[in-house]
């Protein structure tokens, strides 16, 4: 019994250390197949690895931008909603110049600003003028409607500045990554014509190392994909902020100014 005891205890242990094997047999494996990949495995690697890398630091920098965006955008709604004068907001604007309302506010006061100068100089107010002084009229509305449109436009171009790159990765590393497997299967199947052996162990490495590539192509551009469609949803969003806050300020100004 002693016997049958050490035997069974023998063949559990062997059993788990076999279990176990495979696991860093398959991670050092394939630690092996880039270690060992041919030049032109290798080129289409170092290709995508810089896409890769590339395409992580405008993910990162723009969700970090985007944050910093629309912290200030709560705190420029903030200060607007609550100041009496567009002067007052004027003031802020420069501590708040990560926010694309800052440039609609800028764009849309420099517009009402030079035309209320036209008629008479007067402090530009969002509520209603002291009572005695002579109401300030702008001469057109949709000149200031046109201005905050442009400078929309403008904060828009500047939320999107890069994204484009992202997009053209995640179209574009898969066939990357599928042109250097393609390429990695004629050249094995090359070597199979040279041998003129068919055996799993001449075959099975060439075709390993040629489909590393279609493996690497869809890491770089999984993300790229996937990054590029939740940073895209962030500038929609911000674009609608835009058009709600330029409402806004035309309804302020024709209330007080026309």
């Amino acid at each position: 019994m002693r016997t049958l005891g050490s035997s069974y205890l023998a063949l559990q242990l062997q059993a788990q250390g076999g279990a176990a094997a495979p696991g860093g047999s398959e991670s050092a494996s394939i630690l092996n197949l880039v270690t060992k990949a041919t030049p032109l495995s290798a080129g289409v690697l170092l290709i995508l690895a810089l896409l890769s890398v590339f395409c992580w630091s405008i993910i990162l920098y723009k969700m970090w931008v985007f944050r910093r965006s629309a912290q200030q955008s709560s705190s420029f709604l903030d200060v607007f909603r609550r100041s009496n004068k567009f002067s007052e907001v004027q003031a802020v604007c420069k501590s708040l110049s990560e926010s694309p309302l800052v440039g609609l506010f800028q764009a849309g006061y420099a517009e009402l600003t030079a035309q209320l100068r036209q008629s008479e100089p007067m402090e530009t107010q969002a509520p209603n003028p002291r009572a005695g002084a002579p109401r300030p009229t702008l001469k057109s509305l949709t000149a200031v409607d046109r201005a905050l449109m442009r400078a929309s436009v403008v904060e828009v171009n500047k939320l999107e500045k890069r994204l484009p790159i992202l997009a053209t990765t995640a179209s574009v590393a898969p066939f990357v990554g599928l042109f250097g497997t393609v390429m990695g299967i004629m050249f094995a199947f090359q070597g199979i014509g040279q041998t003129g052996s068919t055996n799993l162990g001449v075959v099975a490495p060439g075709i390993a190392d040629a489909l590393i590539a279609t493996a690497a192509g869809l890491v770089a551009a999984i993300p790229a994909v996937v990054a590029y469609n939740h940073l895209s949803n962030r500038v929609r969003l911000f674009a609608s902020e835009m058009d709600d806050f330029a409402m806004e300020f035309l309804n302020i100004a024709e209330r007080n100014f026309t």
